[in-house]
């Protein structure tokens, strides 16, 4: 749409803002200005506060500037007494990326005196969390404990959720604690920090403590738990919370993220065979039909693949392409792995080639680790080496530790020594306290009798610190 528009089309405020939101969508500068000196002209300008918002949000989005005086200048036809307006430029600003304006937004209203309510304080905390950046949180958390807002759940909510976000725990701890009236999603948002931090001990604890603060457990509580549960191979609470779940939410079987959290759980903690249970029952409708939701598919893959069980990874893709699911990137990575495990070089290959061809994935650097391993346990180093090139030539990044740690593994195999220390070094670039890729360099260099090098390699851990790690194994104790 131009920026030209016929005056008989602007009788109601709904043709105004259906006009800003066409020259948002479009990014029509010129549009809006014109509509601006049409409004400023007439004086519809100052007839409602929700024309002089989108006008103020239109002209942001279309500049597409993130500093103050973008939008700052037309603040002054708004009411700085009524907090409204400012209140939905905020949420706008959030829910279209443009994090930046939203913390400048609320600086102005502030600084000018426009009364701060919990939707601008929550918005832009929600905000501050995205942009990564906890100063600015930290100044609308003074603001906060100046002003009382901390008595307000919902404030205190976005303040837990802010510092979990940004793994500042301690400090959401301490909010949470602070919280006078607390609620579900505040625990929620302490217990997500935790889990992300895998800090499992402590999410556990949160969770026994929210009965006795009288809080509800909701589904993404319980998926936390079940994360938890994972994480410290809790096979035993793992099934008591299937059962709760089983009993509290008759409809748990549609829940596809929660049917993902189960299966996930149980394969953790060593039981296949009770995942791929819980897979056959989330796997089909009431009336027969078969899920079509591919992150299902995707958690009982990786499951496979991470319990050893290469063949059924293939033999479950091939009942996944039957039933019509159209594979993600995460797919194509296990089943790649998984063709390197049962040596089946050609089939690994194909399904790399299509991703593209077939269904128009673009193969990240996961995907060529995958294929170098898949290589390099063939013995075909030379090609594993030709892929390791044409991923760099494409820009796909460096490779990872992984990637270069199977290249030195199949160096050492055919006593490449040169190409051997060429991965080492690659490997210990991305992580220098890496002991593995130190212990495999050596045994190259003790495979080909080149002891002095190995005494310099063993000078070099010593100065770095660096000690073999020592074996272990743990299982659950139950009283």
């Amino acid at each position: 749409m131009s920026g030209q528009f016929h005056l008989h089309t602007l009788k109601s405020f709904n043709s105004i803002t259906q006009f800003l939101l066409t020259y948002s969508e479009t990014k029509n500068l010129r549009g809006v200005k014109t509509l601006y000196a049409h409004l400023f002209r007439t004086g519809l300008l100052y007839s409602a506060d929700i024309i002089q918002t989108k006008l103020i949000f239109a002209y942001t989005i279309c500049l597409h500037k993130n500093n103050l005086k973008t939008f700052t200048n037309c603040f002054k036809f708004i009411n700085h007494n009524n907090p409204l307006p400012f209140n939905v430029l905020i949420s706008d600003f959030c829910r279209n990326g443009l994090f930046f304006c939203s913390q400048k937004t609320l600086s102005f209203m502030h600084f000018h005196g426009v009364p701060l309510d919990t939707y601008a304080l929550c918005s832009s905390l929600a905000a501050s969390s995205s942009t990564k950046e906890v100063t600015f949180g930290k100044e609308v958390h003074a603001h906060v404990i100046k002003s009382g807002w901390l008595s307000s759940v919902f404030v205190g909510s976005a303040l837990v959720d802010l510092y979990a976000k940004l793994s500042y725990l301690t400090d959401a701890k301490m909010v949470f604690d602070e919280i006078p009236v607390k609620n579900s999603v505040s625990a929620n948002a302490l217990l997500w920090g935790y889990c992300e931090a895998k800090f499992w001990v402590k999410g556990l604890e949160l969770v026994r403590l929210m009965p006795m603060l009288k809080l509800e457990y909701d589904h993404f509580t319980l998926s936390a738990m079940l994360r938890a549960c994972a994480g410290l191979s809790a096979t035993e609470f793992g099934r008591q919370v299937h059962a709760y779940l089983i009993r509290k939410f008759n409809a748990e079987e549609n829940d596809v993220y929660m049917q993902s959290s189960l299966i996930e759980m149980y394969g953790k903690c060593g039981l296949v065979l009770k995942a791929l249970h819980v897979f056959n029952l989330a796997g089909y409708r009431p009336r027969g039909e078969r899920n079509k939701d591919v992150v299902l598919w995707t958690s009982m893959l990786s499951v496979c693949g991470r319990s050893g069980h290469f063949a059924d990874v293939i033999k479950l893709y091939n009942a996944m392409l039957r039933e019509g699911i159209i594979p993600d990137a995460v797919a194509f990575v296990i089943v790649i792995s998984a063709c390197g495990h049962t040596g089946q070089v050609k089939l690994g290959i194909e399904y790399f080639e299509t991703m593209v061809r077939d269904y128009n994935l673009d193969p990240g650097p996961e995907h060529y680790s995958c294929l170098v391993d898949l290589l390099c346990r063939a013995g075909e180093v030379d090609k594993a080496w030709k892929l390791i090139n044409e991923m760099l030539n494409k820009g796909q990044g460096t490779g990872s530790v992984s990637m270069w740690g199977a290249l030195l593994s199949a160096c050492y195999d055919c006593g490449n020594s040169e190409l051997g220390k060429l991965a080492a070094q690659k490997a210990l670039q991305l992580d220098p306290q890496n002991v593995g890729i130190h212990i495999m360099l050596s045994n190259i260099y003790a495979k080909l009798g080149r002891w002095d090098e190995i005494g310099q390699l063993r000078e070099l851990m010593k100065e770095k610190g660096l000690k073999k790690d020592v074996g272990c194994s743990w299982i659950e104790v139950t009283s």
